[in-house]
């Protein structure tokens, strides 16, 4: 059920960071998946934790899981992306 909740790009950044943290240490990598599922998990079932940005020009929330950033949409429920906390969001959010 989760991937339903989260875009292409929202998977792919997910897989980015799981290939990014795998070859220094596999099973870190896995749990922090793991944790971010988890979160989004969670978010799904009680949108509206997080905050919001007025530099970033689209109707998204943002929930912090270790340096990583989860911005999803609240109605309906959607993780857009999930991005290491010091990237430039509004460089990436227009991106896609």
């Amino acid at each position: 059920m989760l991937p339903d909740l989260l875009t292409k790009a929202a998977i792919e950044y997910l897989e980015g960071i799981w290939s990014f943290v795998a070859p220094h240490n596999r099973n870190a990598a896995d749990r922090l998946v793991e944790e971010l599922f988890n979160a989004c998990e969670q978010l799904s079932k009680w949108p509206g934790k997080g905050h919001i940005r007025r530099d970033v020009p689209r109707d998204v929330r943002f929930w912090p899981v270790g340096s990583y950033l989860i911005v999803y949409r609240e109605k309906p429920f959607l993780v857009i992306a999930i991005v290491h906390g010091g990237r430039d969001i509004g460089s990436v959010l227009k991106s896609r």
